[in-house]
C-alpha cells in the first residue's frame, strides 16, 4: 500500500501477537501501589541524556512504575540490542516483532552515558535476540568492556536473556566479568506455558547454576513476579530451586498488567505477604532479598549491591 506524499505509514502494532487475545480488564490499584507521576528536573535531565546518546531503557519500554524515583536519582537501566524483542511473553510491555539491526556503536554510547551520569553502579539488560547466533552475548561483553574503560569505578550488573540454544553465549558474558549476573525466572514453572511461552524454567535455572560454576566469585541474582496466579507453595519451591543453584540475591515484586491484552492480574499481593516471603527467603539462605509490591530487578540496584557485598563479607567472616 502506498501513501500520498508527506503522509507516512502508521507504525506497526507494538504487540501484534496479542491482538487476538481476549481483553483482560485492568483492576484498580490498591493504595500501596500508587506512585507519583515523573516530572522532576533530575528526571528530565536523565531523559535528555538517554535521548542524546540514542539509548533505550527498560524503564520506559517496560513501563516501570519506579521510573520517576529512579531517574530523579540519575539511575537508569539501559536496554541494549534494540527495542524489539523476538519473544512474546504475556506479561511484558516491550515491543515484539522483527528486531532492529545490531548497532556496533551502542556499547560506546552506553559507556559515555554511564560516565556522564557519574554512576557508581549500572544495570545493563536487553531484549531477547533469538535471531542472533550468540543471542547478543558478544554485544553484552563489548558493552561491559566499554563501560570498564570509560568509567572504571562503576560496578556493572547485567540482566540477561536465557540464551536458549546459543552455544558458549553464557561463557562470553561471564568472561567479560560483570559484578552481578542477573537472570530472572519471572514466575513459577506451572505458569511458564502461558506467561513465558518462549522460555524453559529449568533452562533458566541452569543458566544461573552455570554462572556460578564458571565463576564462583560472581554474584548471581534472579527475580519473580507474584500476582500472576501462583500459590505460596510454588513460590517457596522456586526459592529452593534458586538456592540449589547457589543464587545470592532474590527479588520479588507485584505483577502489573500493562494493557488489557496482557496476562490478567490474578490478585494484588499485600505488603504483609511480601514481608512473609522475604522472611522465608532469608531463612533459606539468600544473602539478600528484596520483596515488596514495587520491587523490580533493578530497583535500588546500586544500594543493594553494596549490601550484597557486605552480606557476603559477613558470611565469610563467620565461616572463617
Amino acid at each position: 500500500m502506498s501513501f500520498p506524499s508527506g503522509i507516512t505509514a502508521p507504525p506497526p502494532p507494538r504487540h501484534p501477537e496479542k491482538a487476538r487475545r481476549p481483553d483482560n480488564p485492568i483492576p484498580r490499584k490498591p493504595d500501596w501501589l500508587r506512585v507519583k507521576a515523573p516530572g522532576s528536573p533530575e528526571y528530565q535531565a536523565t531523559r535528555r541524556l538517554m535521548r542524546e546518546h540514542a539509548l533505550n531503557t527498560v524503564c520506559e519500554e517496560a513501563g516501570c512504575p519506579n521510573i520517576g524515583e529512579c531517574w530523579k536519582q540519575k539511575h537508569a537501566t539501559v536496554m541494549i540490542l534494540g527495542r524489539v524483542c523476538t519473544r512474546a511473553c504475556t506479561f511484558c510491555n516491550v515491543a515484539t516483532g522483527r528486531p532492529d539491526l545490531l548497532d556496533p556503536h551502542e556499547p560506546r554510547r552506553v559507556a559515555e552515558a554511564v560516565a556522564a551520569l557519574g554512576l557508581s553502579h549500572v544495570v545493563v539488560t536487553s531484549v531477547d535476540r533469538d535471531d542472533l547466533g550468540d543471542g547478543g552475548a558478544a554485544h553484552f561483553a563489548r558493552t561491559i568492556i566499554a563501560i570498564r574503560s570509560a568509567a572504571p569505578g562503576t560496578t556493572i550488573e547485567v540482566l540477561t536473556p536465557d540464551f536458549l540454544y546459543k552455544e558458549s553465549a553464557l561463557e562470553t558474558v561471564v568472561d567479560a566479568k560483570p559484578d552481578v549476573f542477573n537472570h530472572n525466572l519471572e514466575t513459577v514453572p506451572r505458569l511458564y506455558a502461558e506467561v513465558r511461552p518462549g522460555a524453559r524454567y529449568f533452562h533458566s535455572l541452569r543458566v544461573l547454576d552455570q554462572v556460578k560454576r564458571l565463576d564462583p566469585t560472581m554474584f548471581t541474582k534472579s527475580g519473580i513476579m507474584v500476582g500472576l496466579g501462583e500459590d505460596k507453595t510454588e513460590v517457596l519451591q522456586v526459592m529452593d530451586d534458586l538456592r540449589a543453584a547457589d543464587v545470592d540475591f532474590l527479588t520479588i515484586g507485584q505483577y502489573l498488567q500493562p494493557t488489557i491484552k496482557h496476562h490478567a492480574i490474578a490478585r494484588f499481593v499485600t505488603p504483609e505477604e511480601f514481608r512473609s516471603y522475604r522472611s522465608f527467603a532469608l531463612g533459606k539462605g539468600f544473602l539478600l532479598v528484596s520483596a515488596s509490591p514495587l520491587t523490580r530487578s533493578s530497583y535500588h540496584a546500586g544500594e543493594d549491591f553494596a549490601r550484597l557485598r557486605a552480606a557476603r563479607a559477613a558470611k565469610l567472616a563467620t565461616v572463617g
